[in-house]
């Protein structure tokens, strides 16, 4: 089954996290100093918040598939609105492991297609964000 993947950037990610844990009535299930997850089942959604410097608010969307093969299937899909993808392949982001793509939608909203498969203790590899302005221009 699959989950939608919101990430919004904000300016405190303590405070955040205190308004989020009021929200949805339960605690991140991964926390760093400058990020927080939450894998809600009701709604099923990876909700996670990174530290921003610059622009706060919705930083991307996503889909998290559960295997492989899910997502194989929605880079088939993605590649059938012929539009460029940015295929990241293996990558280490927001602290996990991933195999992912970016593709932006008609208004230029980033979505994320990724299957995660363990966990680490970097961020992001390299200093560039996962996806920048210049991954999926169309």
């Amino acid at each position: 089954m699959k989950r939608i993947h919101v990430n919004l950037s904000v300016k405190d990610v303590q405070n955040s996290i205190e308004f989020y844990n009021a929200l949805f009535g339960e605690a991140p299930s991964f926390i760093k100093d400058d990020y927080a997850k939450w894998l809600l089942d009701d709604p099923r959604v990876n909700f996670s918040i990174s530290k921003a410097i610059t622009q706060m608010g919705v930083n991307h969307l996503g889909i998290q598939t559960d295997d492989e093969n899910e997502l194989e299937q929605l880079y088939k899909n993605v590649s059938e609105t012929k539009r460029k993808v940015k295929n990241e392949g293996d990558t280490v982001c927001c602290y996990a492991h991933s195999n992912k793509q970016w593709v932006k939608d008609p208004q230029g909203v980033e979505w994320e297609m990724f299957y995660t498969y363990g966990q680490t203790e970097t961020n992001k590899v390299g200093s560039s964000e996962c996806c920048d302005d210049n991954c999926c221009t169309v």
